[in-house]
């Protein structure tokens, strides 16, 4: 009988966040906190799929977008509704 690797299904879940497909999503800003000389400290979120997100920086919006669960976001303390979007 094969054994249960945990590690598996966290790499599964990562390789899965990031082969979605992020062309075309609508992403909402959210700001406030931090603010520098560089101006006010955003992030950017979307919903990429089924428990699926992609957060960014606003200030980097070349940067590749990072990808959660909904359960990491929820773990963070990030609340989709701060950017006008359901979980």
């Amino acid at each position: 009988m094969a054994q249960h690797c945990p590690f598996i299904n966290i790499l599964s879940g990562y390789l899965h966040l990031y082969g979605l497909n992020i062309d075309g999503a609508q992403f909402s800003k959210a700001c406030g906190g931090n603010t520098h000389p560089d101006g006010e400290a955003c992030v950017t979120l979307a919903r990429i799929g089924v428990d699926a997100w992609a957060m960014g920086d606003s200030k980097r919006p070349g940067a590749e977008p990072l990808r959660f669960t909904t359960a990491e976001l929820d773990a963070a303390g990030i609340d989709p509704a701060r950017f006008n979007l359901t979980a």
